[in-house]
Formats: C-alpha cells, structure tokens, sequence
C-alpha cells in the first residue's frame, strides 16, 4: 500500500481545493481534519458554519476551523451559480428560480462550484446514493471531450504479488454503467489507462476480459468485446492492449502463452477491462473477500472535472484516500 502514501504526497506537493458538500456527515468531518492535519488538500466544506464548528468541537476535532465552510444557502456566489446554470441548461428550459432552488442543495452547490473555477474535485457519497451525486455532475460538468460515458476503476492490492504490477491492478468499469456499448466499452479502457497513469503511476497493460480468448468461442458479448478493444485501439494508438481474453488468460502467464501466443498483454495484464458492470462488481467483490485484497475505489473517470462517488459504508479513511486520489485527478487534468 505505499502507493497511497506516494498518492497522498504528490497531494501535498501541489494541494488542490477539494470540496466535500456532506458537511454534516461525521466520517466527513473526521476525513477533513485528518486531510488538513496532514496538508493533503484545502478543504472546502459546504453546511452551515456554526453548526459544522459545533460538531467539530463535539468531536475534539481541532483542525476544521482551517476550512473553507460554506453554507450554500446564504453564500454571496448563488446569483453567479444560478446564471451559470441557466446558461449551460437553458436548452433544457431551467429557470433561474430553479436554478437558485436547486442550489439549496449542496451537492447542486458544489458540482457549480467546481464549474465555475471555485473548486477542483469533489469527494461525497458517504450519505448520498450514487444516483444523487452524480446527477448534478452530469448536468453541469459534463463527460471528458470524446467520452460519453462515466465509468467506476478499482485499485485493487493483492497479497500475490506475481500479479499486476507487485500486486496492484486496476479494475473497470465495477460501479457505473451496467450495459456498455462496444464503443463505451472502448471509453472506458481509455478512460481507465489514463486513471492508471495519473493515479496508480504505472503503465496500463489492458486485458479486455470475455468469457473466450481471440476466437475460441462465437457469440455477439464475444464480438462486443473484440470490437471495443479495435475502437480503443483507435481512440488512443499508443495504448497497450489486447482482446478478448479470457481472465487466466489475461493474468497467468503460461496460459497466456497458449491461448493467445504473441499476445503482448496476454499474462501480463495490470489493468482488467470487464463487458458489464455485472461481472466487473462481482469480480472486485469476490477478489477483496476471497483473496482478501484491498479495494480503493470506485474512482470516477470520464468526467471533465474529478467528482467521486464514496460508498455509503465508507470508513474515514476510506474517504482521506479517496480525497488524496481526487487530488491526484484534478492534477493530472490541469
């Protein structure tokens, strides 16, 4: 795990401003004051700052007084926000009444925020459904140009070593999108190579995972997967890639060897690209439980902008990490 640690100082070295919008949340709480403790990021917390400060000291938090706090209902920009908003929805026909109302909201609040240059990544979840936080991210910041579609990566560490890059590989989609599309298919291992590279600092090796290796079996899932891995291809030549292939194919070498023979990826795969989200949130389950790795993620990828989605059973540090990471994306993207 010393990959969170270097995570976490490549944070400090260029700290960005994260804003956690579940400022009544007490893991989020506890997160921010360990983050501004450690001078990981700036902290921008969205409540009501007499109530924020009171849990703080309810909680002997000491650091929170550091922050940023916001309270979206009486802040000075929501007349900004709601112009903002009005311009970007107008096609949709939002008003500017409900636009304001919408940003009583925080997480509304704090996805115009980072829109508007205020803000450099989100981190919420820890009280909200996936579906929520998202909502406004897709209203307002958007997909990456050249990407339609917002997909979940794993960073996955493995007690075994002899697998991925010392035992780290990075698993997608296993959040986000049930059924994709060939061509969303191929976004998301893009999209995944550059979360490898900015995040796990490693160099992607992409396996496109199937239920056959280059050919073995006929199906349309199989065609799927092999057309996804050719658009990937084309989307980003200097990708190392390879598909489809079978799971033990993708990880174990001297399967690799022959089922899918001169393959460059085939054994030697860091990054697993699964055909669905069915199998990909499976798959992640079933290795952290089985194979007792740990499992960072899921870190949001193919929004113009870091936003990500915690679970609701998250653990404060649990969301420190995920703070250090959507540090690490707002960086890679500047």
């Amino acid at each position: 795990m010393n990959l969170i640690e270097s995570i976490k100082e490549n944070a400090r070295q260029n700290r960005q401003r994260i804003v956690l919008p579940e400022g009544h949340e007490e893991r989020t709480l506890r997160a921010a004051d360990i983050v501004i403790k450690e001078k990981i990021a700036e902290i921008i917390i969205l409540g009501n700052k007499d109530d924020v400060l009171k849990r703080a000291l309810d909680l002997s938090l000491h650091n929170l007084e550091r922050a940023a706090i916001i309270d979206p209902k009486t802040s000075d920009k929501r007349e900004e926000y709601a112009n903002l908003m009005v311009e970007l929805r107008k096609s949709k026909g939002l008003t500017k009444a409900y636009a304001l109302e919408l940003l009583d909201n925080p997480l509304y609040y704090s996805t115009v925020m980072i829109k508007n240059d205020d803000a450099d990544g989100e981190v919420a979840g820890a009280d909200n459904a996936t579906s929520d936080v998202l909502r406004p991210a897709f209203q307002f910041v958007k997909t990456l140009p050249g990407i339609s579609v917002v997909s979940g990566a794993f960073l996955m560490f493995l007690k075994d070593k002899e697998f991925g890059d010392n035992g780290l590989m990075i698993f997608a989609d296993c959040a986000v999108h049930p059924n994709p599309t060939d061509k969303e298919l191929a976004e998301i291992a893009v999209a995944t190579a550059h979360t490898t590279r900015a995040i796990a600092q490693i160099e992607p090796r992409i396996a496109m995972l199937s239920f056959s290796t280059k050919g073995s079996a006929q199906h349309e899932l199989v065609d799927k997967v092999a057309k996804a891995t050719e658009m990937a291809k084309s989307m980003d030549p200097s990708l190392k890639i390879d598909g489809e292939l079978q799971a033990d194919a993708a990880l174990v070498e001297s399967v690799g060897l022959k089922k899918a023979p001169g393959s460059a990826i085939a054994g030697k795969a860091n990054v697993l690209i699964f055909p669905g989200l069915e199998s990909g949130n499976i798959a992640y389950k079933l290795v952290q439980r089985l194979a007792h790795a740990d499992a960072i993620g899921p870190v949001l990828q193919g929004m113009a902008a870091p936003i990500n989605d915690l679970s609701r059973g998250c653990s404060v540090n649990d969301i420190v990490e995920l703070i250090a990471i959507t540090a690490n994306q707002a960086m890679g993207k500047k």
